[in-house]
């Protein structure tokens, strides 16, 4: 899911992490009642696992599984699929953790949650014999799946935001907010809404808030780690989304929109630009009632004087503590991190590779031709805090940007919340 201006690259993200009181957990696995560590345990362990993840839209999951089961018939991989809810994942797999169970083994991790499920025991670290080698990774995806130095996920998937537009409609794609603005006068002409991204009270939200504060200059947190709403260029960026709801370039039922929702909207010909993730390329192309088949194109999320700041988006793959057969999760996430199973997931699912020569790969990129944007998107992308508080973190920008955007708070007010929240979030931990 991104050097620009104010921004510190993607790959910097451990210097990002809020200055808050040290965790409960301290990262280093759950411990046992021997005194011993769950980290410790099972580490020669092998046998069938189960691999969790949310919602299979794109059909990559099941026959990677099937690759490997064929290959490894007394290691065999169980596919449990969550809904396609982000919120709903991570609540699936807090449970599971906190219970302390066995059979979620290889767990899929947003990029966000990994610091909050380092800190608290439950992911096994990925060093010494449990270690995977990253020198052909992209850096940021690396730095988003590690915690104080330490590797504790194996890269999957990585991400990065990307503005589709309408090329039969913009021939040229808008490189800065006030041009795309500008060009909502040719969605009115065609009777379409002209702008829309994820404005439902839920993670995406935070993301649509984050670019957005970003891309104007701005920054959720200051170089010193420490949150930075109240300044000029985080209001001026929360203000681009709440104008545009209050004057219709956004739609107003996109304050429903999550991914899916806003793919539809787009797909079905409502929309003339969309901040969306890449998966929906591939959706947008193939599904028969798509209406914009051969007429959109992808470029970089405009920004306050040229491309602006994605956030970093992406999934890791992480063993569990509890797990009893880690030799096997090991095999596994390395094996989800070869170039042929990389390759596969970017041609079916238009999900951006892990492994840096793929982007040079001229095979792949004739078939999926904004990788380049896509590659151009990370390197420049800002991650959400870093944070073992995150879901407070989140919650504070989602609850004061809701109302920011609807019109029902002034932006000031939501931004000065906002800062608050995010300050207090570590308060007496």
């Amino acid at each position: 899911m991104k050097t620009p201006r104010f921004l510190l690259p993607a790959a910097t993200a451990g210097i990002l992490a809020l200055t808050l009181s040290a965790c409960g957990g301290g990262g280093g696995g759950g411990t046992t009642g021997g005194g011993g560590s769950d980290a410790d345990a099972n580490l020669d362990g092998r046998g069938p696992i189960t691999y969790v993840q949310g919602k299979d839209n794109n059909n990559v999951v099941r026959p990677f599984i099937e690759k490997w089961n064929a290959a490894h018939p007394d290691e065999k991989v169980t596919f449990k699929e969550q809904t396609d809810q982000a919120d709903q994942q991570h609540d699936d797999l807090v449970q599971h953790f906190q219970a302390k169970q066995s059979d979620y083994d290889v767990v899929s991790v947003d990029v966000v949650w990994t610091a909050e499920f380092a800190a608290k025991g439950w992911l096994q670290p990925l060093k010494d014999k449990m270690a995977i080698d990253t020198s052909k990774m992209l850096k940021a995806p690396v730095e988003a799946a590690s915690y104080k130095g330490t590797l504790y996920a194996a890269p999957k998937d990585s991400d990065g935001g990307i503005l589709f537009y309408r090329k039969d409609l913009v021939p040229n794609p808008p490189k800065t907010w006030d041009e795309m603005m500008g060009m909502c006068s040719i969605a009115k002409q065609n009777n379409m809404g002209c702008y829309a991204g994820q404005y439902s009270k839920y993670e995406g939200l935070t993301v649509n808030a984050s670019e957005a504060i970003n891309s104007a200059g701005g920054s959720v947190l200051g170089k010193d780690g420490k949150p930075n709403l109240n300044t000029p260029e985080a209001k001026a960026g929360l203000e681009n989304l709440a104008k545009a709801y209050a004057d219709g370039n956004i739609p107003k039922e996109a304050i429903t929109f999550k991914e899916e929702d806003s793919r539809q909207a787009f797909q079905s010909g409502k929309l003339l630009f969309l901040r969306n993730w890449p998966y929906v390329y591939s959706l947008m192309s193939t599904e028969g009632s798509s209406a914009v088949k051969d007429k959109f194109g992808m470029a970089p999320l405009p920004g306050k004087n040229g491309p602006g700041a994605s956030a970093l988006g992406g999934h890791n793959a992480a063993i569990s503590v509890y797990s009893k057969n880690k030799a096997t999760a090991l095999d596994f996430i390395k094996f989800i991190e070869t170039e042929e199973n990389q390759k596969f997931f970017a041609n079916q699912a238009s999900l951006a590779p892990i492994l840096t020569s793929l982007y040079e790969d001229q095979a792949l990129v004739a078939k999926l031709p904004y990788l380049s944007v896509l590659q151009t998107s990370i390197q420049n992308a800002v991650p959400r805090p870093v944070t073992p508080f995150y879901p407070a973190v989140t919650k504070a920008i989602q609850e004061n940007a809701y109302p920011a955007i609807k019109g029902e708070k002034s932006v000031e007010s939501a931004l000065t919340d906002m800062q608050k929240s995010i300050e207090s979030a570590g308060a007496g931990q």
